[in-house]
């Protein structure tokens, strides 16, 4: 019965995994497609495209389905779906401001699950501009740590216009201005040093520290949001001790 029962949990953790997976590259596909209809299918010429298919690559998104995605986007092919931008803004428990960002083909699908999930998780939605205005935006950078300088990547961005450089341990995260994003990993690209996403991003100006069993309240309504479809972000201003992360990460 154990060895059952051990098989079975691990089938359902790879599933699990799986289904994680396929969300995620039917993200990273809508990103390609919107880029494309926005700016054209010419990654040279799109930056915003040239970042959501590295983006893809890096996260083993198939070579032919991001060929399909920009094709479908610049509509050189047929089946792209007419997705719009929603924003929702809520709190999780605990008071942690909530920003939801989807793409959607359907509003009153992505409104309804996105209540749904918000209520059921111990969460509201919020009026527009409540939330928000604790959040800026900005322009994100991920480098591997592994085999680069920090002082020398520091140097490169800041001399590219960066606001800053941290040290995450496994990556360095470099922040910009929105409007220096490109320039900035160019000029990475241009040292010959490699980066795995290069994003706008919100990022929340005050905090909310949370204990245990708060962060894991609030880790569980994002993991939800997260796995609805029509959600693309989901940005908070939650922090917590090292302790509490570590117990966190443990947990999962």
């Amino acid at each position: 019965m154990s060895g059952h029962s051990k098989w079975a949990t691990t089938k359902n953790k790879k599933a699990a995994i799986d289904a994680k997976r396929g969300k995620l590259f039917a993200k990273l596909i809508k990103n390609i497609e919107i880029a494309a209809r926005t700016g054209g299918g010419d990654p040279n010429g799109n930056p915003t495209l040239y970042d959501a298919i590295v983006k893809a690559k890096k996260s083993s998104v198939p070579a032919d389905n991001i060929t399909r995605a920009v094709k479908r986007g610049s509509g050189e092919e047929a089946g792209g779906a007419d997705y719009e931008e929603i924003v929702y803004e809520g709190y999780a428990p605990g008071g942690v401001g909530l920003i939801i960002q989807c793409l959607t083909d359907n509003r009153n699908r992505a409104a309804a699950d996105v209540r749904s999930t918000l209520t059921k998780k111990g969460g509201s939605l919020a009026a527009n501009g409540s939330v928000s205005f604790n959040f800026e935006r900005k322009g994100q950078i991920v480098v591997p740590s592994e085999g680069v300088d920090y002082d020398k990547l520091f140097e490169i961005a800041a001399d590219a216009g960066a606001e800053d450089v941290s040290d995450d341990g496994d990556t360095y995260t470099i922040t910009t201005d929105p409007s220096d994003l490109v320039t900035v990993r160019k000029a990475v690209q241009d040292a010959g040093i490699d980066y795995d996403s290069a994003d706008a991003v919100l990022v929340p100006q005050n905090e909310v520290t949370l204990d245990l069993e708060a962060a894991q309240k609030v880790n569980n309504l994002i993991d939800a949001l997260d796995d609805l479809d029509d959600v693309q972000n989901i940005y908070s201003n939650w922090t917590a001790s090292d302790e509490v992360m570590q117990q966190l990460e443990e947990a999962e």
